[in-house]
């Protein structure tokens, strides 16, 4: 039998509706909410004025608790909402500025922020870059999953629909680990380790471009189905990218875990692919090289080699990447922000060779890999690699990835390459926010970290998941 996705109009966030369609999709599909219900939607990032579609919406959440109560009745024995937020924001924050807390209260559900979850070793199984994953205890302990992704393109891997969403599964500390030119592989261990038992994709609004600062579409769509990889592929066609340009969606199939052939794949609703593809044409994606995407301002990228033999020419999942998020972000808070930004030269990967630098231009060095000798203002310079292949990380043992630290770190770096034009950031990945931090110091131009309408809220919500944190060991 072919897998069956469904294809659903939806033109408004309207959580009756919205309820209305999850649960005639899952009545369709066959499927059945049990036990311990874990609802989980793609809160990346949220904030109402610069970020306001970067995350499944509090309206789209509700509906889908609505659905899963009604459909599975007396047989819900609980039911979580539960994420990561990335760049190490705490969740609890991104949680509040989404909306989540009010539908999280009215719908009896309980808030599973993974950043304060105690983490379970799970086995990959065969073919998985790495033999255990760790995950979230209600992950773990879930009886039903509910994926709630968000339709977005994305500038690492084209696409995140439901495989991808899974990376919000983890603790930043293993989060970051493998987030680098594997990050596809890490995408289908995750998915491997979890399962997923019916999957909702908010496509109302979807997002373009950027999945930390997309730029809306009006898609007018709810994607469902019971298997990730069907989903995902059917996704791709809905904007017509063929299933196998997306590598996890790829190396997932290949691992058994569903079919990317759209031949293999039963497509219903009421809401034809060869009408959504029309409405698609001009969906804007930027799966771009960051020595391309910058030019004729003030940023410019001198990219080198990368020592993995499978992406010698580029690291994807890794830092470039995150430059790219990082610049947007700034975007988003200062509009004018390259207008005022002095020049700044991202050098990232084996470089040989001068870099012929501007009089007034700085230099950030960026990641693990990157190797590089010269002269800067007549002075030898030289930047030696420290990255290490995937076998020599050990994921029992991970270095903190604590925001307070991390910030710590960052502007300990900044104040220590004051008085010279150069400064290196020797990670791996690099996350966006070190990418804000030093991009904001060399270029002379403020730090949204520190803004007035995040500095507050953060730490507050910061100090909240500590306190959390505290507890939970406490009483373990």
């Amino acid at each position: 039998m072919k897998l069956k996705v469904i294809i659903r109009r939806c033109d408004r966030y309207d959580p009756q509706l919205i309820a209305g369609i999850i649960a005639e999709g899952m009545a369709e599909l066959g499927v059945k909410p049990r036990g311990k219900v874990l609802v989980k939607p793609n809160v990346v990032l949220a904030h109402r004025q610069v970020f306001p579609h970067a995350f499944t919406r509090a309206e789209f959440l509700e509906g889908a608790l609505m659905a899963a109560k009604a459909v599975g009745g007396g047989e819900v024995s609980e039911l979580g909402v539960g994420e990561r937020s990335g760049i190490t924001v705490p969740t609890r924050f991104c949680f509040a500025q989404a909306g989540y807390p009010g539908v999280i209260k009215r719908q009896g559900a309980k808030a599973h922020y993974f950043d304060e979850s105690p983490h379970q070793r799970v086995a990959v199984g065969s073919g998985g870059l790495r033999r255990e994953v760790y995950l979230p205890k209600p992950v773990v302990e879930a009886d039903f999953m509910f994926n709630l992704p968000k339709f977005k393109a994305h500038p690492w891997t084209r696409m995140t629909l439901s495989l991808k969403n899974f990376i919000g599964i983890q603790d930043d500390s293993h989060r970051l680990l493998d987030h680098n030119t594997f990050l596809e592989h890490k995408i289908a261990d995750l998915n491997q380790a979890a399962r997923q038992d019916f999957i909702a994709i908010d496509g109302i609004v979807a997002g373009q471009k950027m999945m930390l600062t997309p730029d809306p579409f009006d898609l007018g769509a709810i994607v469902m189905g019971t298997n990730p990889c069907a989903v995902d592929a059917v996704g791709c066609a809905m904007v017509g990218v063929e299933p196998d340009q997306l590598i996890h969606l790829k190396l997932a199939s290949q691992r058994g875990l569903g079919p990317l052939d759209l031949e293999q794949i039963e497509i219903g609703g009421d809401f034809p692919l060869d009408e959504v593809r029309r409405r698609t044409e001009n969906f804007q994606f930027c799966l771009e090289r960051v020595d391309h995407y910058f030019q004729g301002g003030p940023l410019t990228c001198t990219v080198g080699a990368f020592p993995e033999a499978h992406s010698r020419d580029y690291c994807w999942g890794g830092c470039p990447g995150a430059l790219q998020e990082a610049m947007h972000i700034l975007r988003g808070f200062d509009p004018q922000v390259e207008r005022k930004m002095g020049k700044v030269r991202y050098v990232v990967g084996r470089v040989e060779g001068p870099l012929d630098l501007a009089p007034d231009e700085k230099v950030l060095f960026a990641g693990a890999c990157t190797s590089w000798q010269g002269e800067i203002d007549g002075k030898r310079v030289v930047i030696k690699p420290s990255y290490l292949p995937p076998e020599a990380h050990n994921p029992h043992r991970r270095p903190s990835n604590d925001m307070i630290l991390k910030t710590a770190q960052a502007m300990a770096r900044c104040v220590a390459s004051r008085g010279r034009r150069w400064l290196h950031a020797p990670a791996c990945t690099m996350s966006v926010a070190d990418h804000v931090h030093y991009l904001s110091a060399l270029g002379g131009v403020a730090n949204p970290n520190f803004d007035p309408r995040l500095l507050l809220p953060i730490n507050l919500a910061y100090l909240r998941m500590r306190v959390s944190r505290l507890g939970q060991r406490l009483l373990a």
